[in-house]
């Protein structure tokens, strides 16, 4: 069930950034300034004014992008979409962001309707964080009331660019799980990825549709974001969904793209989870033919497929193969650590990082929305003093990577099909 409404301080120390030069205020640099991760030493150096000189930089800096997402100049406008973009993947700026939600959006909006192509892309995505960092409530909603009508029209808009549908098709759904606490409005929303990745489907006839790369890949993301708002569907939504779609995904297994074969893979592992987390004793008519086709795909050795795609493809397919017994992952960040456990949960953890990127694991430790998320509680503080005490050496760190690069090596090894090996060589 989506989570109820609840408006909580996020703010707190953020990370120093480098002192804000004349250059970088530059139109022509605007699209390179996007390095707000790597500069914490200025406020290691100078304690708390030089954190506070750093803080001062960082929002003259995001004002400067806030004020060129309306330059009459498409670069500068991408370069300033850019950067807000990877501020708000690395760092936490409820405070800053928050007395500002409102022109950022409207600068979004302007974006999505008038600009072209990337920029669209790029208006969307940040659209995503903005709501990340707002977290679940009052101004987020007020934020998703705007951009939500518009994200639905250019993704159900045939003539609209074919990037900016896609971009807007993995962007509502991640926003609809943050903002939305309708649940009916949820179900809305996954009817619009229905009638997207349907035409996917095989025809009455048995045939299968013809469509060009692009196109597969709209629909593979209308799939996965379709997937994602699955997880807080009600247990009647989840038995209505299985009933109209597990006879049909399997089929999308056969596709071309391998995109799409691992997203349905893992959907179909996803509907099997929600099914038996209600019912157990669960049962799918024709399960042994759908082991044959994931096994298949699991040791798939086809030669006109590229090598990326079918290491990639097996590597997914033996986890889907194992669905009742999900191969865990642990995520480690600061001082603590997260277990993905499930194909939800993955989900989930997926779609996140796939908008905050490397900045995930701060999110986790500082983002409370997240923290909520995953049911981490509070953030946990951890002062510098115990964060160097915790560093290791390089030697120390080189003889640990080594051990777990030979154990790692080793528990692959006993789930390698060796024939399939010597078959492609």
């Amino acid at each position: 069930m989506p989570r109820s409404k609840k408006r909580s301080s996020r703010g707190g120390p953020h990370g120093a950034v480098q002192p804000f030069s004349d250059e970088d205020a530059s139109i022509e640099t605007l699209s390179h300034c996007s390095s707000f991760s790597d500069a914490m030493s200025v406020a290691d150096e100078g304690g708390e004014a030089g954190e506070e000189t750093a803080q001062e930089d960082l929002q003259y800096k995001l004002n400067v992008f806030i004020d060129s997402t309306v330059d009459k100049s498409a670069k500068t406008r991408q370069g300033a979409l850019d950067g807000l973009k990877a501020a708000m993947a690395t760092r936490i700026l409820y405070e800053f962001i928050s007395d500002r939600r409102m022109t950022i959006t409207d600068s979004i909006e302007r974006c999505l309707k008038k600009g072209k192509g990337q920029e669209q892309c790029a208006a969307a995505s940040l659209a995503c964080l903005l709501c990340i960092q707002l977290g679940s409530g009052v101004e987020s909603e007020e934020v998703f009331k705007t951009l939500k009508p518009i994200f639905k029209n250019i993704l159900l808009d045939g003539a609209a660019n074919i990037q900016t549908r896609q971009a807007c098709a993995t962007s509502l759904g991640l926003c609809t799980l943050v903002v939305e606490d309708d649940i009916l409005d949820v179900y809305a929303t996954m009817e619009s990825f229905e009638s997207l990745f349907m035409r996917s489907y095989v025809k009455e006839d048995g045939s299968c549709p013809s469509l060009n790369p692009q196109t597969t890949l709209l629909h593979t993301n209308a799939l996965l974001s379709w997937a994602l708002l699955l997880t807080i569907c009600t247990g009647s939504q989840v038995k209505a969904v299985t009933r109209k779609h597990l006879p049909k995904l399997p089929r999308l297994l056969e596709n071309d793209d391998v995109n799409m074969r691992i997203a349905a893979g893992e959907t179909i592992a996803l509907l099997f989870e929600l099914a038996r987390d209600m019912d157990p004793a669960f049962e799918y008519d024709d399960w042994e033919p759908l082991c044959d086709k994931l096994n298949s795909l699991a040791t798939d050795c086809n030669k006109h497929r590229a090598k990326t795609d079918k290491r990639k493809q097996r590597s997914v397919f033996r986890d889907v193969l194992k669905e009742r017994d999900f191969q865990t992952e642990t995520i480690r960040f600061s001082t603590e650590r997260m277990t993905i456990d499930s194909w939800v949960r993955k989900r989930t953890y997926d779609a996140f990082r796939e908008f905050v990127g490397s900045g995930m694991n701060y999110h986790l430790q500082a983002n409370e929305f997240i923290r909520g998320v995953f049911e981490l509680g509070p953030p946990v503080l951890v002062d510098t003093a115990t964060l160097k005490s915790m560093k290791i050496s390089r030697f120390e760190r080189h003889l640990y990577n080594a051990a777990a690069f030979k154990a790692r090596t080793k528990a692959r090894n006993k789930f390698r099909d060796k024939r399939v090996d010597v078959g492609e060589f």
